[in-house]
């Protein structure tokens, strides 16, 4: 992971990481012990942290990347760093997990691997330890947004927090944090809600003293004004998107499930571009402007895997295991399409093309029309002007 260089621990002290692109890593246990009433626990073995030089940087960020701006902006300290020692390292005969010091003197504070209920890194501040102050404090802000349209309509008191929760709750306060920062917030939210229903004449957050409460509101080209509360839920999480987008305090991994609900199919790439958008460019330095930020989706929709680039996708599977003891198992694989950067790794197994096709022919003409007497008539998809406007005949 790369980390900011610099932030604050849970103390509010000030944390500056001597070297930004780290490698965590943790190894647990299950114990059962006989006898005992619970049915087990995960014992902690293992945990390291340790940093990336600046000349092995290219056998890591594979992808495609400007390394004259981005690259040398993003990883910092590793380049003129002689530093040798983890940051946190085990030592499997004693058993002991050690939290070392940034400078690499005085003495490395010593935890008894099997009795820690939680990591070596959870316990780190910044005077202690500042950079894996910041690789928790990365790590913490990794976030799997669901966004509820019910949180996301629901007005914000005058107190509540400015920032977007993972459900999409404050959503008014934190576009409101943005316009008092820049006025220009509210008709760059509604420019690129305009990407999606055209319908839009701007975007605000009204303040109610009197119940001490914030209202988004958006209003239409016949200037109407419409509160949140009536706005659709395809609507609303678009505008959670686009306030994420310009928000410079949003940073590190986000994860969303099927972005495309509530979504009509004509505006899947103003979403999909919305997302580009809020994921760091790494031909651009990292900075207010371009914050690390970086974003996985998961679909099953032929309209958003058809109009992602090649380069960002991966297809997932079951791959049973060799058997073992008498037991297989079957766990998670990814694969991507051939002569993609992640082939040219060949650490990640490639899928033959064939695999993407009901992604991208996802109705099958043809299929015998149903005469059981059930009552189903002709499918839409049987219909011959329909699929002479579809041209699917050449």
């Amino acid at each position: 992971m790369i980390v900011p260089p610099e932030g604050t621990d849970d103390l509010g002290q000030p944390a500056h990481a001597k070297i930004t692109f780290l490698r965590y890593a943790v190894r647990l246990a299950y114990r059962r012990e006989e006898g005992a009433p619970a049915p087990g626990r995960l014992e902690l073995l293992s945990e390291s942290l340790t940093h990336v030089r600046m000349g092995d940087a290219h056998s890591h960020l594979l992808f495609p990347h400007t390394v004259s701006t981005w690259r040398r902006s993003a990883v910092k300290g590793s380049g003129t760093a002689h530093r040798t020692a983890p940051f946190i390292s085990t030592e499997a005969d004693e058993g002991k997990i050690r939290v070392h010091q940034d400078g690499g003197s005085g003495n490395a504070r010593s935890l008894l691997a099997a009795s820690l209920p939680r990591t070596a890194l959870s316990t780190v501040n910044a005077a202690e330890a500042p950079t894996a102050t910041m690789a928790r404090k990365e790590m913490r802000s990794w976030r799997l947004l669901q966004l509820e349209p019910s949180c996301l309509r629901r007005p914000d008191p005058f107190t509540a927090p400015s920032r977007l929760g993972t459900d999409g709750s404050h959503l008014a306060a934190t576009l409101n944090r943005l316009a008092s920062r820049s006025p220009m917030a509210y008709t760059q939210v509604a420019n690129r809600l305009s990407e999606l229903i055209g319908d839009v004449r701007s975007v605000s957050v009204e303040r109610d003293d009197r119940r001490e409460v914030l209202t988004l509101t958006l209003t239409g080209m016949d200037g109407v004004v419409h509160p949140a509360r009536a706005l659709s839920d395809g609507t609303l999480r678009f505008l959670a998107l686009a306030v994420l987008d310009l928000d410079p305090e949003t940073t590190g991994l986000l994860c969303l499930e099927e972005p495309e609900n509530g979504i009509h199919p004509d505006r899947i790439p103003a979403i999909l571009d919305l997302l580009r958008d809020i994921a760091m460019d790494v031909h651009e330095p990292v900075g207010p402007e371009n914050p690390l930020r970086q974003v996985i989706v998961n679909t099953h929709s032929p309209s958003v895997v058809s109009e992602m680039i090649e380069d960002d996708v991966l297809i997932a599977g079951l791959r049973e295991s060799e058997p073992r003891g008498g037991l297989t198992w079957k766990s998670l694989s990814f694969g991507c399409l051939p002569n993609t950067w992640r082939d040219k790794w060949a650490k990640v197994p490639t899928v033959p093309p064939g695999t993407f096709l009901p992604y991208l022919k996802p109705i099958i003409f043809g299929r015998p029309v149903d005469s059981s007497g059930n009552g189903h008539g002709p499918r839409v998809a049987d219909r011959k002007d329909l699929q002479e406007a579809l041209d699917f005949g050449n």
